[in-house]
């Protein structure tokens, strides 16, 4: 199986930045669509964004639209998650998580194949 781990979580003043990593540690990772999700305390998860095999498509919550970007390096079997302009509001564990299924799009974390420990994020006001 992919085991992933995430990284780069911690704490940041509003407006700020950080970059999460999510590594894999599995041999087939380019296989794999990636996506990252969040779930701030007393909330359920929630979809943030997403990437295909090769990097070439992306897709995006509104709440990350224009702040955050994602993208992949395959042969360091790693995806990252840049996030600008960081609000109170996205305080959350982050949670890298990843499928095969044909369709790359999947926004349901119930389709996930497998996820991460998540990495907490703390933005303060």
């Amino acid at each position: 199986q992919v085991q992933l781990v995430e990284s780069g979580g911690g704490l940041v003043q509003a407006g700020g930045s950080l970059r999460l990593s999510c590594t894999a540690s599995g041999r087939t990772f380019d296989r794999y669509v990636v996506g990252w999700f969040r779930q701030a305390p007393g909330k359920e998860r929630e979809f943030v964004t997403i990437i295909n095999l090769s990097g070439g498509s992306t897709e995006y919550a509104d709440s990350a639209k224009g702040r955050f970007t994602i993208s992949r390096d395959n042969a360091k079997n790693t995806v990252y998650l840049q996030m600008n302009s960081l609000k109170p509001e996205d305080t959350a564990v982050y949670y890298c998580a990843a499928h095969s299924s044909g369709f790359w799009n999947v926004r349901n974390p119930l389709r996930y194949d497998y996820w991460g420990q998540g990495t907490h994020t703390t933005v303060s006001s």
